[in-house]
């Protein structure tokens, strides 16, 4: 799949050492939640004083700073687009979120520069949580970018009880 991406953006991936910081933003949708949940894996900027609260604004929307590592995914056809997460387990209201979750909330992933926070370099839109996996420490999630993959296959048959006109 081809991306555009910038000059500066492509000499901070290619590059050994860089003083450039990609960041990953994280929007998490789901009609149980009244407003959306804005994420950032970077600490840009101090958001509040009073609670001290970091994260990045980017496009007038303030993510807040959760550490996480994320691995993005390859552009294989024979397979749906994975992402993971992973995340430390520091704080247990994280956990309350996810078991709270009925159906899979949506996400949308996108990478951007600490130099330029409004420039969104890549976007995976409507990504859907597949899976988490809690441990002692960390929290692994797995995002999945096909919906389909949860579908039964074939999802029927032509029997002749099914579709007479066929037979």
């Amino acid at each position: 799949m081809a991306r555009n991406l910038s000059p500066g953006f492509i000499a901070a991936l290619y590059s050994q050492e860089s003083d450039e910081v990609i960041i990953c933003l994280l929007t998490v949708t789901h009609d149980d939640l009244e407003e959306p949940i804005y994420l950032s894996s970077d600490a840009t900027t101090r958001l509040s004083d009073d609670p001290l609260v970091y994260g990045t604004e980017s496009r007038g929307e303030q993510y807040i700073f959760l550490p996480f590592d994320f691995t993005l995914p390859d552009d294989r056809g024979d397979s749906p687009p994975r992402v993971q997460l992973t995340m430390d387990n520091i704080d247990r209201s994280l956990v309350t979120i996810l078991r709270s979750f009925q159906t899979p909330p949506s996400i949308m992933l996108e990478i951007i520069l600490a130099s330029d926070p409004d420039a969104v370099e890549i976007t995976m839109p409507l990504l859907q949580m597949s899976d988490a996996t809690i441990e002692d420490h960390t929290i692994s999630v797995t995002l999945v970018a096909d919906g389909l993959i949860n579908e039964p296959h074939p999802a029927g048959q032509f029997t002749p009880g099914a579709f007479p006109g066929l037979f």
